[in-house]
């Protein structure tokens, strides 16, 4: 599973956090399904919630989880600060 959450990750940290960072954002959500349909995974939700939830997320993109929104996990949204 490494490899996959590894790919989850970076492209979050690549294609959402960067950006944000440089548009001066100082929160950012990221919705699970997108980042899902992004990377092409088929029913690995559980995986990209799992990847984005994990404090090596956290630390290495040095953001912190305010909350998580949403009823399904394709739906579910993850706000970082």
């Amino acid at each position: 599973m490494g490899r996959f959450s590894d790919n989850v990750r970076a492209h979050c940290g690549r294609t959402i956090i960067e950006p944000a960072r440089k548009a001066l954002r100082r929160e950012v959500e990221i919705r699970v399904g997108d980042v899902h349909d992004a990377l092409g995974y088929k029913n690995r939700f559980p995986l990209v919630c799992a990847a984005l939830g994990a404090a090596v997320f956290e630390d290495q993109y040095r953001v912190r989880r305010l909350s998580i929104k949403g009823p399904y996990k394709w739906r579910e949204y993850l706000i970082f600060v």
